[in-house]
């Protein structure tokens, strides 16, 4: 006989109660339990062990720690550069790795373009959201083929794990998670106990048989990867694929890392015929225009591990309407508030009644603080109506005193800008305490006010 419980799952964090609550004792969010009937057999095989060509039970022992052989993991080097980067150098094997990202951003296109690129590889694409028609009209727009890429449209996890029992995939897609289901348990798939099983027998296929598994994921409006919390914790790697629609560009950023850094994170430009690898951002987010015009200034960021150049654009009008506007486009508006603050006090100048307005070219969100003095010197440039020369890089970051403070990884700034021909790079005075000896390329300026920086440009 089959037994029926009923339980009550968080929808944020998946905390799990025999009744209802008000609060959620673990994430402290109110009315988010939702009731769920699952149904469990009690005889029957369960989904974790279709896979097997046996019935025997695999049984891991106790190991002392020494006895232990490691060796380097193997993996799955990747024609996509971009993907090998996030990753730590390649797919390792066995490896699970969940994909979120907004929807439309081009998860299914990223992966569908892998998949059809490992041409050496035998590949299972696993679609609950589209038809197989639909994957071959997708798939006829890009210009990668292979003869071992293989489709299969279910949400059964079941079936999916009949199908990969007699096919032997090298690597597993799955599109997405939201979208499977299991028959041991009665709740609609999206649910959490639904995620939670089908990312649980998918772990245990993933170990067991040293196949890498992708798991594409949606979010939820508040940006947050949508199922229980224990989801990114049982997988390997955690991607967030950002990105605004309306830009080309899309950023793939690793959250979570077992096999390599979490610093990472690749870039993407979206193209008629798929996603194309952007291996120098700096020189495509810099405009190449011959006219010098007010209010634009270049900031020398670092996004994860990647230095590149971004070029930072302001407008600063006087205001027709009693309140004055703060617009902030990829940038934080209580950074720029206090930046317009800083130049008020320390260095005099009126922006109580002028509108500004701040848009980082090429529609990225940049949280680094180094960009505070191209900020800062973009907006003095508006309100001057003074051109900066093309030819000068800033980085550093401005305190509430009105001091330029040091950044990190300076060099590789520095370096990044001498690469793209910059003749002039104004940094703060500390930071070349940490820098080595070797004389760069370029003309460093050091500054250690925001009175200094006002000298030199303007």
């Amino acid at each position: 006989m089959s037994k029926i419980k009923s339980s009550f799952f968080c929808q944020q964090c998946g905390y799990e109660s025999t009744k209802w609550l008000g609060k959620c004792p673990a994430c402290q969010q109110w009315n988010s339990f939702v009731e769920e009937i699952r149904h469990k057999e009690t005889k029957q095989q369960t989904a974790g062990t279709l896979w097997k060509q046996d019935d025997h039970n695999s049984y891991n022992g106790v190991t002392r720690l020494q006895d232990i052989s490691i060796s380097e993991e193997s993996r799955i080097i990747s024609p996509d550069l971009e993907l090998n980067r996030v990753l730590g150098g390649g797919i390792v094997a066995g490896s699970i790795v969940l994909v979120a990202g907004e929807p439309g951003i081009g998860k299914s296109t990223l992966f569908l373009q892998i998949g059809l690129q490992l041409q050496q590889t035998r590949v299972l694409y696993v679609s609950g959201e589209e038809s197989e028609q639909q994957i071959r009209m997708r798939a006829d727009r890009l210009p990668f083929s292979s003869e071992e890429f293989y489709l299969l449209t279910e949400t059964n996890t079941q079936i999916i794990f009949q199908e990969i029992k007699k096919l032997k995939p090298q690597l597993v897609i799955i599109d997405s998670i939201q979208t499977l289901h299991t028959n041991f348990i009665e709740s609609s798939p999206g649910s959490v106990s639904q995620i939670r099983e089908c990312a649980s027998e998918l772990q245990r296929f993933a170990k067991e048989t040293s196949t890498p598994v992708f798991l594409i994921g949606h979010i939820t409006k508040d940006g947050a990867i949508a199922g229980p919390k224990i989801l990114e914790h049982m997988v390997d790697t955690v991607l967030q694929f950002e990105g605004d629609r309306h830009y080309a560009y899309r950023i793939l950023r690793t959250l979570k890392n077992r096999f390599g850094s979490t610093s990472e994170l690749g870039i993407y430009e979206m193209a008629a015929n798929g996603m194309k690898g952007v291996l120098n951002p700096s020189d495509i987010l810099l405009s190449h225009k011959e006219d010098q015009l007010s209010g634009v200034t270049v900031a020398a960021t670092i996004e994860g591990m990647r230095p590149f150049l971004i070029e930072v654009q302001s407008l600063v009008t006087p205001s027709v309407y009693g309140t004055p506007q703060r617009t902030a486009s990829g940038f934080d508006l209580r950074r720029l508030q206090l930046l317009l603050a800083v130049l008020e006090k320390r260095g005099g100048f009126q922006f109580g009644m002028k509108d500004v307005f701040l848009n980082i070219a090429g529609g990225l969100k940049v949280e680094d603080p180094a960009i505070d003095l191209a900020v800062l010197c973009a907006l003095l440039s508006s309100y001057d109506d003074t051109t900066i020369p093309h030819t000068v890089c800033l980085a550093g970051e401005v305190g509430l005193s009105g001091e330029i403070r040091s950044v990190n990884r300076i060099e590789q700034r520095i370096a990044e800008a001498e690469k793209l021909g910059f003749e002039k790079m104004i940094i703060s005075r500390y930071n070349q305490k940490g820098m080595s000896k070797a004389t760069p390329g370029i003309e460093i300026i050091p500054v250690s006010r925001v009175e200094d920086v006002y000298r030199i440009l303007f």
